[in-house]
């Protein structure tokens, strides 16, 4: 187990697909643990505990994760949100192995002050919002830094090359990737027919929100049965 790594206690579950409304019902989070030599086992964990585990961890960080007095090293690998509540539907768990390195992605975490910005009013365009990166499980960054303070004037960029990776890190892709840049400020013409754009009918919107909703349940209430088939 690796030190300060975050814990959370799963036991084993019996309640499969529209069944487990029961488990969300009394405070518990269907989910499943596989991986690698790792059966799919169908699991439950506490909604409290996991959305701590996953504020401190992401789908990055290690989690130890025991099932049935047997601990796992594994990942927070998929999550199924309602999309209008955000609530956590159902999580899938990778479990790893400490001696094979693995892709994941990385969420950026944008740090300092652009010049650019600060003294000639320029608008920060984030490109991407993580990176794909290999790595051993236990050297896997929560996050990667990505510092600002470089885009001096209008128009610089930012670029993977330009990002620096923790040991036992490679970043995955193109040196040459845009990953922000500072573009000039809009003019007031542009501001004015910004305004002027038609707003979407609130209606269809909510029409939309509903088809997705409907879709992540049945994401939901399936996810049993397709783990278990593998």
């Amino acid at each position: 187990m690796v030190k300060d790594m975050q814990e959370l206690w799963a036991e084993l579950r019996t309640q499969l697909g529209r069944q487990a409304k029961i488990s969300r019902a009394a405070g518990l989070l269907p989910a499943v643990v596989y991986g690698d030599g790792v059966p799919s086992q169908a699991i439950a964990v506490s909604q409290k505990e996991f959305k701590k585990a996953y504020h401190a961890a992401g789908e990055s960080t290690l989690v130890t994760l025991h099932v049935a007095g047997v601990p796992y090293n594994v990942l927070i690998h998929d999550i199924a949100r309602d999309p209008v509540s955000g609530n956590t539907l159902h999580a899938d768990f990778y479990a790893v192995r400490m001696d094979k390195a693995l892709r994941a992605p990385i969420p950026l975490e944008f740090i300092g002050e652009s010049p650019a910005i600060k003294n000639e009013g320029g608008v920060l365009v984030k490109v991407r919002h993580e990176l794909t990166v290999e790595a051993l499980p236990r050297d896997l960054p929560h996050s990667l830094a990505v510092d600002l303070a470089a885009l001096a004037a209008i128009g610089d960029k930012i670029l993977l090359k330009d990002i620096t990776a923790p040991r036992g890190v490679k970043i995955l892709g193109p040196e040459d990737e845009v990953i922000a840049v500072v573009e000039a400020p809009r003019s007031d013409e542009e501001l004015a027919a910004l305004k002027e754009s038609p707003v979407a009918d609130i209606a269809e919107v909510k029409t939309e929100q509903e088809e997705k909703k409907a879709a992540v349940e049945a994401k939901a209430k399936t996810a049993d049965e397709e783990k278990e088939k593998k």
